[in-house]
């Protein structure tokens, strides 16, 4: 797959850059037709500078450049964005942890994550059900920056087991004297791969479609 890709990655540049070739030797001969009829045709008693014609030319070279360059830059980031969406199917039927704060609970177990960007003395999640009422705070304690997992073993502070089912959740986090909302991680399972508006999507069961970039982490 990686072959195929760099192969169309190649091809479609390679067009790219011979099709802006064309162009810029086109507007060369416009650009050289124009100035030898607008020398033919200059004053005599006031003949052009040759520093003009210089300067002419070095403008036409300049932006013959950057159209080029131009040109071969959007091919190759629609190159890019193909084999980005290519390769992300790879994905599909895989679990992955994005942003989100559902937790699903099947057979009496569940799985979520939090991230913290700093530090916490302590990290509390809290579990709600549909109607949002609380059934159950777990206390994480103190933990370091990045990705905290958790499980739930699917009981109510009471000690009950809850029906299976999707609950929601939030976590709150607490370093000295200041608290923070960490955000909410979920997995989900990729059932597809679209691209909209030249962004590969990941579509994410009930969490809709999910931006490549925001996958924590593919299992």
């Amino acid at each position: 797959m990686t072959t195929s890709v760099q192969s169309s990655t190649s091809s479609t540049v390679a067009a790219a850059t011979a099709a802006a070739s064309s162009q810029l030797a086109a507007t060369q001969d416009r650009f050289l037709t124009l100035l030898v009829t607008q020398l033919q045709n200059q004053d005599p008693l006031n003949p052009m500078d040759n520093s003009q014609v210089t300067s002419q030319m070095a403008q036409l070279s300049t932006v013959s450049g950057i159209n080029q360059l131009n040109a071969t830059v959007q091919a190759l980031s629609a190159s890019m964005t193909s084999a980005q969406s290519l390769q992300a199917t790879s994905m599909i039927g895989h679990a992955v942890l994005v942003p989100g704060n559902q937790i699903a609970m099947a057979k009496g177990s569940s799985n979520a994550a939090v991230e913290l960007s700093q530090p916490a003395d302590k990290l509390t999640v809290t579990i709600s059900d549909a109607k949002g009422n609380v059934v159950r705070t777990l206390q994480l304690g103190s933990q370091k920056a990045g990705i905290v997992d958790f499980q739930w073993d699917g009981k109510d502070d009471s000690g009950t087991t809850l029906a299976d089912g999707t609950y929601n959740y939030a976590a709150s986090a607490v370093l000295g004297s200041s608290t923070s909302t960490p955000t909410a991680l979920t997995y989900g399972l990729v059932n597809s791969v679209s691209l909209t508006s030249g962004v590969a999507q990941l579509n994410v069961g009930n969490m809709g479609d999910i931006a490549l970039d925001a996958v924590r982490r593919i299992l």
